[in-house]
């Protein structure tokens, strides 16, 4: 037999459950009067919604949610811990270059601000994608291992506090944006300068992610949200849609010093220049002249060497002045085809790239970089076909 329930139904849930489903941006979290997370009502803009006037109120621009304060104060605590070395787990202790750390990561983000800070220059962080499955971090240290255990039942095997951060949780967002809020503070403290953070996410937190990077970072310092086509086939059970993409977030600590290499370039695109009327400064590709929207100064007839006249396309105008135009074309930067009627094209020569590689496009194919599935691939090779963890990132990827 089902067991009975032994209380009456909550009316007050049910009437928010039914107003969210009418006016889901009047949903938000507030503690209760046990100082307990839930869903709650914010009635201001419930008032708003139901008015055809301006409601009056103090109103800003901000990103919040309960335990940010909390979240702040715990990145500042001071913890009285060391990193013990293990030597007889290392390979070249003498001699390597690298570090491995195994611990709590908010600990160890503290401990490394004395050795590290402003020292780093490049963070890829791969945080739990809060999906209603992932375990994250609790950090109230206030509780002891038993207490909290009585609570969560969830240690790691270090003893670490964990909790499965479902998505009935009345502080699903909340608990996340207050894990990852305070570990981000401490990341930028350790970035150089010219440093650059790389943080995986999905459409769960992509969201949160962004605007509490914004914050932290400062939006100047955004450099790009890049599509990973992580999949390349789709899901057929999905009922709406199959993702098959990720997100990596990418912020500079000070865009102003950030410095981007670029991409290698490969053969097949070194292969587009070439040089069909020998030009003494190498190798070249000719690019559109035109640009748009149009330049009303920057419309003007050019005559081919086969002696056609030529003008910019409608509502587009050519991206270099009268003048300019003339100084390229005697310094031999114009090409008009190999039979001198085409329409008229600025010459690009390799030798003269500001940089050597290619500048990144914020879409990357999994032809380029790696999917999913060969990822899980190439890590049960590595264990003798064990799965250790869940979604791996390819190593193209992260190279």
């Amino acid at each position: 037999m089902e067991k009975m329930r032994m209380e009456s139904v909550d009316m007050t849930e049910n009437n928010i459950e039914k107003i969210g489903s009418l006016f889901p941006n009047c949903i938000t979290e507030a503690l209760d009067e046990n100082g307990k997370l839930k869903k709650a009502i914010n009635f201001e803009t419930l008032k708003q919604m139901l008015s055809n006037e301006i409601i009056a109120g103090d109103e800003a621009y901000e990103f919040t949610w309960v335990g940010k304060k909390a979240a702040i104060v715990e990145a500042n605590k001071p913890i009285r811990k060391t990193l013990r070395p293990c030597k007889e787990k290392s390979v070249n202790w003498d001699n390597t270059e690298n570090i491995y750390i195994e611990g709590d990561n908010l600990e160890v983000l503290k401990l490394l601000q004395e050795s590290y800070l402003a020292k780093v220059d490049v963070i890829y962080i791969d945080p739990p994608y809060n999906t209603g499955n992932d375990f994250i971090y609790n950090d109230d240290f206030k509780l002891s291992n038993e207490e909290y255990t009585e609570v969560s039942n969830e240690l790691d095997e270090d003893g670490n506090r964990l909790f499965k951060n479902t998505d009935s949780n009345g502080r699903f967002h909340s608990d996340w944006c207050s894990m990852i809020y305070s570990r981000l503070l401490l990341s930028r403290n350790l970035l150089s300068d010219n440093g650059v953070i790389f943080i995986s996410i999905d459409d769960n937190e992509q969201e949160n992610l962004k605007k509490i990077c914004d914050e932290i970072f400062g939006e100047d310092n955004f450099l790009a949200q890049i599509i990973w086509e992580r999949a390349y086939s789709p899901i057929n059970l999905k009922k709406h849609f199959s993702r098959s993409h990720d997100y990596l977030l990418c912020y500079a600590k000070n865009e102003v010093h950030a410095i981007n290499n670029g991409l290698k370039r490969s053969e097949e695109a070194d292969s587009r220049y070439n040089n069909p009327d020998n030009d003494p400064r190498g190798v070249w590709q000719s690019n559109d002249l035109s640009v748009g929207p149009a330049v009303e100064a920057n419309i003007y007839p050019i005559t081919t060497p086969s002696g056609r006249i030529v003008e910019p396309p409608t509502g587009r105008s050519w991206s270099l002045s009268e003048t300019a135009f003339i100084n390229k074309l005697k310094d031999n930067r114009i090409w008009f085809g190999s039979d001198g009627n085409g329409v008229p094209r600025m010459k690009r020569f390799l030798s003269e790239l500001k940089k050597p590689g290619i500048t990144p496009m914020t879409i990357w194919k999994y032809t380029d970089v790696g999917h999913s599935q060969g990822a899980s691939q190439s890590l049960k090779e590595l264990f003798n076909g064990k799965m250790i963890f869940d979604y791996p990132k390819t190593v193209d990827l992260i190279k």
